[in-house]
């Protein structure tokens, strides 16, 4: 569609989303919008299961879910074999969590800024010490907090590649080397990221990295992507499990488990096979755009925002610009009525306690940015 040194075809783009031609739809990071090319791979999955039912398993679908794993390791920077599929983040999370067991480290860092469901995974153990670092400016967390936090005492620095409330970007790679200094594990929920921020995982040290199509990736709802680091794999035996967990899977051996080598030691059952598919052409859009150009665009469509919205009168809650994401929140005493009113208008955001969410992806236009501050300022006079 593009490479990542050229203007982005724009009408091709959003050509292929039509959301785009109903509404004016600034809400990617609660969910992406759905692409032809994504509904074509939906189509062919229906097809194939009226056409063939069960044994479009092994002549079509086991392999689609390999052509998705391929894909997303070679975008987030991975092999495939330290990648595996799950239903949701909350999984991937559990997996992680009852595969490493606890002894004398104890300890759980997170930070108050990141989604629940990372905290709320150790929040139910009794034996977990979780520590909860707290936000100097409601934006941001200091890396040096990190590093005073986490000692001999901690099993895990859990937290946020992008916080979900703030559009507040973290370094990974200082967050791992803090962690691995201290003789800790990374754990990166990266759900918020993956999509809109640059990736690398094989070189920036995370021990595990969790993403999804959800959102920037365009895929849907019901599959997420838990990124286990090589080096790991052998040495971590869940207590959570599954047929597709084990190495001769049709072998159908109750008495026979054997890990498999690879991270799909950590899968747990059939996947969701009409996501797999509505994913991949999500994630065939994305890899064709390229993640530069992706950034490069959504970094337009958010200056542009957040000086409109400046000039709107509105305050927001910013990351410095270098931290930035495609997340805005812009501050409102009634955010719910806010993104009500918009929704009468066509316009689709989101809103979190004191703030309207707005989130532009790289086939927005700034007309579109224009219009949602001009809907919300009318609302707000």
């Amino acid at each position: 569609m593009t490479d990542d040194a050229s203007p982005l075809d724009l009408e091709a783009i959003r050509a292929q989303f039509p959301i785009l031609s109903r509404r004016t739809y600034l809400n990617s990071c609660s969910l992406g919008a759905l692409s032809l090319r994504s509904e074509m791979y939906l189509d062919e999955f229906r097809e194939q299961w009226h056409d063939l039912g069960a044994s479009a398993w092994h002549r079509h679908w086991l392999g689609r879910v390999e052509d998705l794993r391929c894909r997303v390791a070679g975008f987030w920077g991975s092999t495939p074999e330290e990648l595996a599929l799950l239903p949701s983040t909350s999984t991937a999370l559990a997996m992680v969590t009852e595969s490493v067991p606890v002894g004398d480290r104890n300890r759980v860092v997170c930070t108050e800024l990141d989604f629940p469901t990372l905290a709320y995974q150790w929040a139910v153990k009794p034996e977990i010490d979780l520590v909860m670092l707290r936000s100097e400016d409601g934006v941001a967390i200091d890396p040096q907090q990190f590093v005073d936090a986490v000692d001999e005492r901690t099993l895990f620095l859990a937290t946020s590649h992008v916080f979900f409330t703030t559009g507040f970007r973290q370094d990974i790679e200082q967050l791992a080397d803090i962690a691995r200094e201290a003789g800790a594990y990374s754990l990166i929920d990266g759900y918020q990221g993956a999509g809109q921020v640059p990736l690398a995982l094989s070189q920036s040290g995370v021990d595990f990295y969790t993403a999804g199509p959800l959102k920037w990736l365009c895929g849907g709802p019901g599959l997420s992507y838990l990124y286990v680091r090589e080096q790991l794999i052998q040495s971590l035996r869940p207590r959570i499990t599954s047929w597709f967990a084990t190495e001769r899977q049709f072998d159908f051996d109750l008495e026979g488990f054997e890990y498999r080598p690879d991270a799909r030691r950590f899968e747990l059952g059939t996947p969701a096979l009409p996501t797999v598919h509505t994913a991949l052409g999500g994630q065939e859009l994305v890899d064709e755009i390229g993640i530069d150009a992706i950034v490069a665009r959504n970094r337009v469509l958010t200056e542009r925002l957040i000086d409109g919205a400046r000039s709107a009168g509105f305050s927001m809650a910013l990351a410095e610009p270098e931290q930035r994401t495609s997340i805005v929140m812009i501050r409102h005493d009634d955010p719910s009525g806010a993104v009500r009113h918009l929704a009468e208008h066509d316009v689709i955001v989101d809103y979190r306690p004191g703030f309207v969410r707005v989130s532009p992806h790289f086939y927005n236009t700034e007309e579109e940015v224009d219009r949602c501050l001009h809907v919300l300022a009318a609302f707000s006079s």
